[in-house]
């Protein structure tokens, strides 16, 4: 099966040039950041997150919440933003989300957010960057 390609495209060793070591991890082979640790697990400013590997914008701090279980929370994204694949990895059934730009992983979601969405985009830190409302 032909690899999928995404609009902002870099090659493996592209890729790590440019991303740490720990965010290379997260955002291309799939990772996990360890729960409470990251920078925007409890950020609370106003603005737009985005991805932090081709910085295509991604959630609004609108839609940020705090879930309490670790990562940031987010109950929606900015439409055509994020792509959905199924994950069956580590025994369970989840579902991945990526960038539709670089196709870079971000995290998962999952259909118990408290609000009227009733989704929880649970994201990594190392996925995102944050620029604040001027």
């Amino acid at each position: 099966m032909k690899e999928k390609t995404y609009p902002y495209y870099k090659t493996e060793t592209e890729w790590k040039a440019l991303l740490t070591p720990e965010e290379y991890h997260v955002l291309r082979e799939k990772g996990t950041e360890r729960p409470f640790v990251g920078k925007y697990t409890m950020h609370k400013e106003d603005g737009v997150y985005s991805c932090r590997a081709c910085n295509a914008k991604l959630f609004d701090s609108r839609s940020k919440f705090n879930s309490g279980c670790g990562w940031p929370s987010f109950d929606e994204a900015i439409p055509g933003t994020i792509e959905y694949v199924r994950d069956t990895s580590h025994g369970m059934l989840r579902t991945e989300i990526i960038c539709t730009n670089c196709g870079s992983h971000m995290g998962h979601i999952f259909d118990d957010g408290p609000t009227r969405t009733g989704q929880r985009f649970c994201v990594n830190s190392l996925s995102i960057d944050f620029e604040g409302e001027d």
